[in-house]
């Protein structure tokens, strides 16, 4: 399962696609498996993954409340998000993290980053306003009803060009440590145990190998092979030590 969420995961005339999307056929072609993908906006994507076995879904941050609902078969893309506003709102003015409680932020249900606005940031709930997917946050941040919003700068090229939006007219007003982390492809716990160790498997065979780098830019090659980042109290569990790991969807999903 997917959700659509460009350049990781794209879905145009039929067809999914993406960075992302690259490793995880990559991996299934080395697997041998034979995949069904499905596209829902990530909340729907996220349930269905958590409730049904043998299911694969990406990309998906490996977050302490999900660790234990997971079999995590390996990092698929690395981000550093940060908040970001409309450049021509100069009322809104963020410095520090407490800032953000005067203004509305745009997430997507059952992003992480939800988790992270109401545990660790304190977001006001009559100030969070949450949709099926990024790409209704991002309309709605376009027309001015969100303040602010999460995303990645690498990542937000598709949507700025759909609202015809230069880089130019967003502004990143804070970064957060706690925001820079990997994406992962996952199985629920309780699949198929050979299932597993066959994606388990198959993503290590194309990690770092030729194949990956052809499908890849360099940039997104080292993001799967870099050092772990640093543990905060907030992403503990992915800085644990994780075996060599197999990114796939056997119907397939996205957001994190």
């Amino acid at each position: 399962m997917l959700e659509v969420s460009p350049p990781h995961q794209t879905y145009d005339n039929g067809q999914v696609a993406g960075l992302s999307t690259a490793v995880v056929e990559l991996m299934l072609q080395q697997a041998g498996l034979q995949p069904r993908y499905e596209v829902y906006p990530w909340a729907r994507a996220f349930r269905l993954a958590a409730s049904t076995p043998n299911v694969l879904i990406y990309n998906m941050a490996r977050t302490p409340e999900r660790e234990g609902q997971f079999e995590w078969i390996g990092k698929v893309a690395r981000y550093q998000f940060g908040l970001l506003k409309l450049t021509r709102r100069n009322d809104i003015k963020v410095q520090q993290l407490s800032d953000i409680h005067g203004y509305v932020v745009g997430a997507q249900r059952e992003d992480f980053a939800v988790e992270w606005l109401k545990n660790v940031a304190k977001q006001p709930t009559n100030r969070l306003q949450l949709q099926p997917d990024v790409v209704e946050t991002w309309r709605l941040f376009a027309i001015g009803k969100l303040d602010l919003m999460i995303d990645d700068p690498n990542a937000i090229q598709t949507m700025l060009d759909k609202h015809q939006l230069t880089r130019a007219d967003v502004q990143f007003v804070l970064f957060v440590p706690e925001l820079e982390l990997y994406s992962w492809i996952a199985v629920k716990k309780g699949s198929d145990p050979a299932l597993v160790l066959r994606l388990r498997q198959a993503y290590a065979q194309i990690k770092g190998s030729p194949q990956l780098k052809k499908v890849l830019q360099p940039e997104f090659v080292d993001a799967l092979t870099d050092p772990p980042l640093a543990c905060t109290d907030f992403n503990q569990q992915s800085c644990s030590a994780w075996m060599p790991a197999v990114t796939v969807f056997a119907t397939f999903c996205c957001n994190l």
